[in-house]
C-alpha cells in the first residue's frame, strides 16, 4: 500500500534529506536490480531506530531492513511501505572483552572479520568474503568453509515486537541451516524482531597466523566464485543428504543457462550473475529454469537462499 501524504510529511520533518520516496532499489542490492521502494530511510542511531520501529508500528505501516543489499532480490515493482537502512553509529564495532567483540546491525561482516584478525581473535575467518552486514549475517546463520554464525555468536539485542530492547542469549535461539528463530519455549518470533547488535566470544591467536590463513581463504574465494560481478551470492541452499547446490547444477548442464541478462555463472554454478541488463523477473525465470533442469536430473527441488521480496 501507498504510504499516506500526512505520514509522508511526518518523515520528511522528521529525517529530512535522509528520506527517500520511490527509491529505485537497483541502487542498494548487489544484484543491481529491484524496483522503488515507497519510502527508503537511513537511520543513524539506536534511539532513532527504535523510536521509527515503534512509529512505523504504530501507524501500521509494513518495513523491511536492509544491510548491504547481498542475499536480496527485489522484484521488478519494487518493495510496498518502509525500507530502513543502517549507517554511523548503528554501524560500528568495539571489544568489551579480551576475546569478546561487540558489532552493531549495520556493521560490513568483512569490516568485522579483519577487526579480529587485527586483534588477535580467531573464529571468524569462515566469514571472510561474505558479503552484507553483521545483521543480515545473524539473521541468516550466514557460514562458509564449515563455519557459521553459530560457532561464534554468544548474544544478540533486539526491539522486540513490543517495541522494547532485549538482550537475547545463544540459548534461547535456535539455529538452523542459513535461518535463526527464537527457541520454542520462549513463545517469540524473531521474523517481527529487529536485530540491533551481536556479540561474539572468540578466541586469542597469533594475529599473523590468523592473516596467512585469511589470505589463503580469500585466494580460494577469488579462484573458485564470480567475485566482482552483480550477484547475490550463493543463490540455493544445499540440499541435505546430496551433492551441494553448485555441484548439482553443473552435473544437470546448468552452467551457462541464462534468461536474458541473468546468467548461471560459468565459474561457479551456484552463482546467477546480472550480465548487464538483467530484470528480476529474468533472474526468477532462470531460477525456475535451473530448479526445472535439477528436478527432471536429480529429483531434487533446490530450494532459493538469497531472500526474495518486494511485488
Amino acid at each position: 500500500m501507498a504510504i499516506q501524504s500526512e505520514l509522508k510529511k511526518q518523515l520528511e520533518n522528521r529525517f529530512s534529506d535522509r528520506v527517500r520516496f520511490d527509491e529505485p532499489m537497483a541502487s542498494h542490492t548487489t544484484f543491481r536490480v529491484g524496483g522503488p521502494a515507497d519510502v527508503f530511510i537511513t537511520v543513524t542511531d539506536e534511539r532513532e531506530l527504535t523510536g521509527l520501529v515503534k512509529w512505523l508500528k504504530k501507524n501500521e505501516q509494513p518495513f523491511f531492513i536492509v544491510g548491504g543489499g547481498t542475499n536480496l532480490l527485489v522484484k521488478d515493482k519494487g518493495i510496498r511501505g518502509v525500507v530502513i537502512c543502517l549507517t554511523k553509529e548503528l554501524a560500528t564495532i568495539s571489544q568489551p572483552g579480551s576475546t569478546i567483540l561487540s558489532a552493531m546491525a549495520g556493521a560490513g561482516l568483512s569490516t568485522l572479520c579483519r577487526f579480529a584478525i587485527k586483534q588477535g581473535l580467531a573464529g571468524l575467518n569462515f566469514a571472510l568474503g561474505i558479503p552484507g552486514t553483521v545483521g543480515g549475517a545473524i539473521r541468516m546463520n550466514a557460514g562458509a568453509w564449515k563455519g557459521d554464525m553459530r560457532n561464534v555468536l554468544d548474544s544478540i539485542r533486539i526491539i522486540n515486537p513490543g517495541g522494547s530492547i532485549e538482550v537475547v542469549d545463544k540459548r534461547e535461539l535456535t539455529f538452523s541451516y542459513r535461518s535463526l528463530s527464537f527457541a520454542g519455549e520462549t513463545g517469540m518470533d524473531l521474523s517481527s524482531a529487529v536485530i540491533i547488535e551481536g556479540r561474539f566470544s572468540l578466541s586469542l591467536q597469533n594475529p599473523d597466523l590468523l592473516k596467512a590463513e585469511a589470505d589463503e581463504l580469500l585466494n580460494t574465494r577469488k579462484k573458485s566464485q564470480p567475485t566482482g560481478l552483480a550477484s547475490a551470492g550463493c543463490f540455493f541452499k544445499n540440499p541435505d543428504n546430496a551433492e551441494s547446490a553448485g555441484k548439482l547444477i553443473d552435473l544437470a548442464g546448468g552452467k551457462g543457462c541464462r534468461v536474458g541478462d541473468a546468467a548461471v555463472s560459468e565459474k561457479h554454478a551456484n552463482f546467477i550473475i546480472n550480465q548487464g541488463q538483467a530484470s528480476a523477473e529474468d533472474i526468477l525465470r532462470l531460477m525456475h529454469k535451473v530448479q526445472e533442469t535439477v528436478f527432471k536430473k536429480f529429483n531434487i527441488m533446490l530450494e532459493p537462499e538469497v531472500k526474495i521480496v518486494g511485488n
